[in-house]
């Protein structure tokens, strides 16, 4: 659609999906690969090479199927309880305020 000469793009509110991360979770998924890179290298460098690029597979992995599972919720994701709730009122009116409202 046009308005006039320019087009109108009408996508501009949606969240940004990068192969399957929406929004802040691209974030989260970068995060998940850089901080699983950086521990199974520091893994390798204090023990060995084998248990190090395993590490770092496993921690690449976990990371990113947390991030996914998050994503799930929404990327508003609120804490929401279930039940009902009951909040006591503590209200009360002291014997000063009550002898100024009689009057």
């Amino acid at each position: 659609m046009t308005h006039g000469r320019y087009p109108i793009y009408k996508g501009l509110q949606k969240p940004l999906i990068y192969r399957g991360f929406k929004g802040k979770f691209i974030y989260w998924g970068i995060g998940s690969l850089i901080g699983g890179l950086a521990l199974g290298g520091l893994i390798g460098a204090l023990t060995n090479l084998i248990l190090g690029g395993f590490a770092t597979l496993v921690l690449m992995g976990a990371g990113l199927a947390y991030t996914f599972m998050k994503q799930g919720n929404g990327l508003h994701d609120k804490t929401r309880h279930r039940g009902v709730f009951i909040h006591p009122v503590h209200l009360s009116i002291s014997y000063e305020n009550r002898k100024k409202d009689s009057l």
